[in-house]
């Protein structure tokens, strides 16, 4: 098995564990045993993580592959989330129902589960792509999505339920958002020589899911909890680059 073969099973394998995340999201949700606090714990986390890794590791790997053509494609990449969250999916947030005249429709749910696979494809996208530049931005690009992949799957299962869908088609839900996630590695793995056009592109979802998305979600709640876990999220990636000297 070649370096790069081996790269991409280790992709898949950690692709496959990020998915669980959605799914297991899912199933606190028909379950009811989880506070939706401890969610904006594990958003603010992740927002500063991977803020700092878009930044930090992934923006710069991706200029030294493609040159100044690469932050084009970071725009590319941010507003292609930017398109589908707008447009084709209505306005949902991360574990959050939204308002109930909105819920009793179900095409609400269903536009949110587009929106959100399109999403979660695009993790799959970076994760790949990360592991194709080298081990220690992949597995970077695996933490960051990983920090949020439990209130995704939260969030579809509530929309879901709140639209009147059974249990089941809430876990189904979830269980969707994992796939598209699997997919997305597996796509970047057979297109492999690709890396350098779909890194830059990994690098304006990433920015934009930090920025625009988890972010904002932190803003909305109180106290001074979740800002400190912004921060600590952000001196997470840079004591693991301390610790392994990169």
């Amino acid at each position: 098995m070649t370096a790069v073969q081996w790269r991409i099973v280790l992709a898949v394998g950690l692709g496959l564990a990020a998915a669980l995340g959605n799914v297991l999201g899912g199933l606190f949700v028909v379950r009811r045993n989880w506070s939706r606090r401890y969610l904006s714990y594990f958003l603010a986390l992740g927002a500063g993580f991977m803020l700092a890794a878009s930044l930090i590791d992934v923006l710069p790997e991706a200029i030294r592959l493609l040159g100044n053509d690469a932050l084009f494609l970071v725009l590319v990449g941010y507003f292609i989330v930017h398109f589908f969250e707008h447009t084709v999916s209505g306005h949902f947030h991360f574990g959050e129902e939204t308002h109930a005249e909105e819920m009793r429709m179900r095409h609400v749910a269903a536009s949110a589960l587009v929106g959100l696979a399109i999403h979660t494809f695009f993790d799959g996208v970076a994760i790949a792509s990360g592991f194709l530049v080298s081990n220690w931005l992949g597995m970077v690009l695996f933490l960051a999505i990983v920090l949020h992949k439990v209130p995704e799957g939260f969030t579809i299962s509530s929309v879901v339920l709140a639209g009147g869908g059974s249990r089941g088609s809430a876990m189904y839900g979830a269980v969707i958002l994992g796939a598209a996630t699997v997919f997305g590695v597996l796509l970047t793995g057979l297109l492999h020589s690709a890396v350098r056009f779909t890194l830059p592109i990994s690098a304006g979802v990433t920015l934009y899911v930090a920025a625009s998305d988890l972010i904002p979600e932190v803003n909305r709640e109180s106290g001074p909890a979740v800002s400190i876990l912004v921060f600590l999220g952000v001196a997470l990636l840079f004591g693991l680059h301390k610790l392994f000297g990169i």
